[in-house]
């Protein structure tokens, strides 16, 4: 009895499948997936931008450039300094791109249980791998904390976590929770995106199983939602990421407005006491 309720359940795999080597290295599904991803985004990034005009176009192009417009508009009003932010638009743009294309090309027929080497699907959703949404997450996370350093200077950075005197060691308690409490921000993007993405798979694979001969049509409203909800997260892990970047930046640029504003108030009162 047993035997057959585990016959008649979905084919659903939470974890990544090796395929082959390269040399020391083991290359899973989702490895492979997400080359495949990144080609295509390159290919059709430098396609768009042979296309690109003064005049706006349609189809596309205008999805791409609105895509684009719509994250630089984002990363400038996060940071005070517009100049400082501009420096940052082409991270963040490749980064909501990769992601967003990542989650779209992951629900596309063919992916999944389609294609199978051994036991194992072929394809895997790049964002549906917890080890692949953990690096991401370091690699952001660590571009933020690196440009935060060179904005504000480490012993500035480092320094904030630490507020009050040196010599009470209550300081240095609290501050080294603080500093753990802000490298948990990896885990958290890590977690947040893996999870929807792989409740979303197998969502879907439910309710195609479930369907039989008409599983496009039991799945199709399903795919449609998380169709959505795959945008809203590549969105979501991008505002995130920007607004741990911005909180530091805008904190130096505060400060060092505020020096300036100072100066120019005494050579002021200079002025207006000599005259």
């Amino acid at each position: 009895m047993f035997g057959l309720l585990a016959l008649s359940t979905p084919p659903i795999h939470i974890t990544s499948a090796y395929l082959f080597k390269i040399g020391p290295l083991l290359i899973t599904n989702s490895i492979f997936y997400g080359w495949i991803c990144s080609i295509i985004m390159c290919t059709l990034f430098i396609w768009v931008a042979r296309r690109v005009t003064v005049h706006p176009q349609g189809g596309l192009v205008q999805f791409i450039e609105a895509g684009v417009e719509f994250i630089r508009n984002l990363v400038e009003s996060s940071f005070e300094d517009k100049e400082r932010s501009y420096k940052y638009v082409p991270y963040f743009v490749t980064l909501f791109f990769f992601l967003l294309m990542s989650n779209w090309l992951g629900l596309i027929p063919g992916v999944g249980e389609s294609f199978l080497k051994g036991e194992n699907p072929l394809f895997r959703a790049f964002t549906g791998d917890l080890n692949a949404t953990l690096a991401v997450g370091i690699i952001t996370m660590g571009y933020v904390y690196a440009s935060s350093i060179r904005e504000s200077g480490a012993k500035e950075y480092f320094g904030h976590f630490f507020i009050g005197s040196p010599l009470n060691p209550l300081y240095l308690v609290l501050g080294i929770l603080e500093m753990f409490t802000d490298a948990t921000r990896v885990i958290s993007l890590s977690l947040r995106l893996f999870l929807n993405v792989t409740i979303g798979e197998i969502i879907i694979a439910v309710f195609s199983y479930l369907g039989g001969i008409v599983a496009p049509l039991t799945a199709a409203p399903f795919t449609l939602m998380e169709l959505f909800i795959c945008a809203l997260q590549a969105f979501i892990f991008v505002i995130l990421s920007v607004m741990y970047l911005a909180i530091t930046v805008n904190h130096s640029t505060e400060e060092h407005l505020t020096d300036e504003d100072i100066t120019e108030t005494i050579n002021g009162d200079a002025k207006m006491a000599t005259s």
